[in-house]
């Protein structure tokens, strides 16, 4: 049963993933049928101020020795270098150790990292950070999409708004769904997404790669809603279509075909974001001719169908389509692949 959180600090404080974690567990919902929590916010020296990344100071209530009974040790980010405490990362393994639940929100997965929970796990953290997590802690099998990543007793959660899903799922799971739509409720806030869900993302296209085809790629970004051959490609970038195909993998990390899909949903995105072209109209001006090969590769790519998607980023109503804008450079970007496929 969840009924302790202890939630660890150290410098620097990340303070809306700390308020997170304050809103959903250190909040008194009872008149609202909502069991109380014995929530405890523990520091290596609790009287001591403790620098955030924002500016402002932040207490703790209690010290380390506080979360050792806890049901629930918490996590709320800072940074991915550390210092991290030896106490602390001594409690989070005896957590696991005995029965409780360890949970880290954004870049908190390093502190998981760094107490040997991730090795032979699956997890998540902010997109930005998720090489780097994989860098550093080789045996965690990280999630660079997903909102948050359920593994055994260890939760991990990608950027901030996407630790409300992952403490939201945590509490339906312990507490039941009514507790936790009752939480949500309150807070405004959807009470489920799966942690599935793609985290929304654009990577920008790299300075240092793809420097012999940067002309090609540039010209395709411009021209998504014509149809492209291999070979025509080839023939743009005069090289043979081997020598293309090779050259692309090496310096794009995927296939041509690939590129071209992942740039018309990244474009179809930022049409269903920013205008009112109904959904046929924006399949045709990223060229995938018709709404519904759009929605086979949009669910593919982001995890939402196209609408759905709309509705939560944009919130418009479909009427009166506009002329198509132009495609602004700084929101293409390339998908690399660590699957490079031979055919093309």
């Amino acid at each position: 049963m969840l009924h302790t959180v202890a939630v660890l600090l150290e410098e620097p404080v990340a303070p809306f993933e700390l308020a997170v974690l304050c809103e959903v567990f250190g909040i008194d919902r009872t008149e609202d049928g909502v069991p109380p929590f014995d929530f405890r916010v523990c520091a290596a020296d609790p009287s001591k101020v403790l620098r955030t990344k924002t500016g402002m100071g932040v207490v703790a209530t209690h010290p380390f020795e506080a979360a050792r009974d806890a049901d629930l040790i918490a996590i709320p980010g800072g940074s991915v270098d550390g210092p991290f405490h030896p106490e602390a990362l001594e409690l989070l393994r005896g957590a696991v150790a005995r029965g409780a639940r360890v949970l880290s929100v954004c870049s908190g997965a390093f502190w998981l990292g760094a107490a040997g929970l991730l090795d032979g796990r699956a997890c998540a953290t902010h997109w930005k950070h998720s090489t780097l997590l994989a860098e550093r802690f080789p045996e965690a099998r990280v999630d660079a999409d997903s909102l948050y990543v359920d593994d055994g007793p260890v939760l991990t959660s990608a950027g901030t708004a996407a630790g409300i899903d992952a403490c939201l799922h945590l509490v339906g799971q312990e507490l039941g769904t009514d507790v936790a739509n009752r939480i949500a409720r309150r807070m405004v806030v959807p009470p489920h997404r799966a942690g599935g869900q793609r985290q929304f993302v654009e990577t920008p296209l790299p300075v240092e790669s793809a420097d012999s085809l940067r002309e090609l790629l540039d010209w395709l970004a411009q021209h998504l809603d014509e149809e492209h051959s291999v070979p025509a490609l080839a023939a743009r970038a005069t090289m043979s279509e081997r020598t293309f195909a090779r050259r692309f993998a090496r310096e794009v990390g995927t296939t041509p075909h690939k590129w071209i899909t992942a740039q018309r949903v990244l474009r179809a995105r930022h049409l269903l974001e920013t205008t009112t072209l109904d959904v046929e109209g924006i399949a045709r001006a990223c060229g995938f001719g018709t709404a519904a090969v759009l929605r086979s590769h949009f669910q593919k790519e982001v995890g939402l169908p196209p609408l759905q998607y709309r509705r939560t980023f944009a919130g418009r109503d479909v009427r009166t389509p506009p002329p198509v804008p132009p495609w602004p450079a700084e929101h293409r970007s390339i998908t690399v692949s660590s699957e490079l496929l031979p055919q093309y």
